[in-house]
């Protein structure tokens, strides 16, 4: 019988041992296979190799977009009611904080103004913390252009070769591109069909 060392073994959490089960491994590999042949393609569109690496690189960043607005939609969705509970809390509160005020009760009107505040601040953060969500997709993109574009090296003139050096990868390319889509979505999302009622819903959250 083997016997174990002395020393410290942690327990493996159930996501490592989901993750190293080898069914889930198995689906894993066959998800990321899938996903591969069909992100390749958006870098299939044209034979001149620069073009296509721009356009694909392009699209790739407006999908980390959609994806990330389409998950948040559904987060705050699913999360409405909690939102507009806060809101009705923070509206009431500054209806009596100022009623307060106008009777000459100032001690009163301090407080419910000091809860009013706290409800606003808890509900701008949670609002934050839905739009930082907003860029989850973006490190699977950027692992995933790894996998593809790591050999890719433009060459800088100056006077970006001081700053940046004499190349740059693909992140290079993504960022600028990824900020250049939410400009673009920003202006498209009022037009596009399931997209404006969620403009409409977060307007409501102003």
């Amino acid at each position: 019988m083997r016997v174990r060392d002395a020393g410290f073994y942690p327990i493996p959490d159930a996501l490592t041992i989901l993750l190293l089960n080898p069914a889930m491994q198995e689906f894993v590999d066959n998800f990321a296979f899938l996903m591969d042949s069909y992100l390749i393609l958006l870098y299939r569109i044209t034979a001149n190799s620069l073009l296509a690496y721009l356009i694909g690189t392009f699209l790739l960043t407006f999908l980390c977009v959609i994806v990330g607005e389409f998950s948040v939609s559904l987060a705050i969705r699913f999360n409405r009611r909690y939102l507009n509970q806060m809101t009705e809390e923070m509206i009431r509160k500054e209806k009596l904080s100022m009623a307060a005020y106008e009777a000459g009760d100032r001690e009163t009107y301090k407080a419910l103004n000091k809860e009013a505040t706290d409800v606003w601040g808890k509900r701008f953060f949670t609002l934050v913390a839905y739009s930082a969500g907003i860029l989850w997709p973006i490190p699977f993109a950027l692992a995933w252009m790894q996998t593809r574009f790591h050999h890719v090296a433009f060459p800088l003139a100056w006077p970006l070769s001081i700053v940046f050096g004499d190349t740059v990868g693909y992140t290079f390319t993504f960022i600028p591109l990824y900020i250049l889509c939410r400009i673009l979505f920003k202006y498209m999302r009022p037009w596009l069909p399931y997209f404006r009622g969620v403009q409409k819903l977060l307007d409501s959250y102003k």
